[in-house]
């Protein structure tokens, strides 16, 4: 037995079609033109330059910290960079700066600056006692000479 050739094996109008065609016989070309076939790329929507400046944020982070002695200071960093560190400040500065930031902020600060108040007039009523004491224990000296 021989084997069928090619030409045998295949059926009538199964003609075979050169890879390079675009499988309707023509090569290259289009069916409805005869124009050669450009392939098309996706068009780019153009952009048009903005004429809006960019905004730039700048970081910076002020730190305000009080104690219950009244001493305030402030640390002030620019990004990562610290740029000032344990500056002292006056309780009566932090009090007005917190009113013109926002009202929550001015009525935390100044319950701490309350309690602050408190503490330095009752340890001033006990250095007062005290200080009477010892004018007095100074008078009964004076009085025994």
């Amino acid at each position: 037995m021989t084997a069928p050739t090619a030409e045998a094996a295949s059926a009538p109008g199964d003609e075979e079609v050169p890879a390079s065609t675009n499988g309707q016989g023509t090569e290259g070309t289009d069916a409805a033109t005869d124009a050669p076939v450009a392939e098309e790329k996706p068009k780019r929507a153009t952009r048009t330059k903005s004429t809006a400046k960019k905004t730039r944020t700048i970081e910076l982070t002020l730190t305000v910290t009080g104690t219950l002695d009244g001493a305030w200071q402030a640390d002030l960093m620019h990004g990562s960079t610290r740029v000032v560190q344990g500056l002292s400040i006056p309780a009566a500065a932090v009090a007005k700066a917190s009113q013109e930031l926002h009202p929550e902020i001015a009525e935390k600060i100044d319950e701490v600056i309350t309690a602050a108040r408190e503490q330095h007039e009752s340890r001033l009523r006990e250095l007062e006692a005290e200080v009477a004491k010892v004018k007095q224990a100074l008078a009964d000296l004076d009085g025994e000479s």
